[in-house]
């Protein structure tokens, strides 16, 4: 129910303007559609003419449409030890660019067992140089931090940049068509 004395009337088949709510009820009817507010905290509210039921339709379909579109991203862990060698931290480093270009979080944590908790620097060193190394893939959230046996760092992936399209007159790297004579 629409309680206000005049609303802004848009739509199909109808001259946009400010119009008295019953005026608008009425082109409503004669038009055998619903009279559906769009946007109540306008001045004066913003109406529609519309079928109402297809109007949920469209709005449910679309809202649908947004939530398969979107992608929860998830935590991918990569675990470590003080004396992890070369060969296995240049393959999780493989692993977690891989993540990363998928648009996952990168989880990377240094598992201290026993004694080796003594080298608390040796896993945070590990932890910097894998950060230098995803550089170019993710961005470190926050410098490592030990909790509990472990020490940690998260990483997100770099957001996707949009190829710009050139404008009119821009050179591109495509080579043109050259123009057909007629012989």
């Amino acid at each position: 129910m629409i309680r206000v004395p005049q609303v802004r009337l848009v739509g199909d088949n109808i001259e946009v303007g400010v119009y008295s709510i019953q005026e608008a009820l009425r082109m409503a009817q004669d038009q055998g559609l619903d009279l559906v507010e769009i946007s109540p905290n306008a001045d004066p509210p913003v109406c529609k003419i519309i079928d109402y039921n297809k109007f949920l339709y469209e709005k449910k379909r679309k809202e649908k449409e947004m939530k398969a579109k979107s992608k929860a991203s998830e935590v991918k862990e990569i675990r470590f030890t003080p004396n992890t060698d070369d060969h296995d931290f240049d393959f999780k480093a493989k692993h977690a660019e891989k993540f990363l270009k998928e648009g996952n979080k990168v989880k990377a944590y240094v598992q201290f067992k026993g004694r080796a908790i003594q080298f608390k620097e040796r896993g945070e060193l590990l932890l910097l140089k894998f950060a230098e190394r995803l550089n170019d893939a993710g961005v470190l959230e926050g410098m490592p931090k030990m909790e509990g046996k472990r020490m940690l760092a998260i990483w997100a992936p770099k957001p996707q940049k949009k190829k710009e399209k050139p404008e009119k007159g821009e050179k591109t790297d495509k080579p043109e068509k050259p123009e057909k004579t007629a012989p």
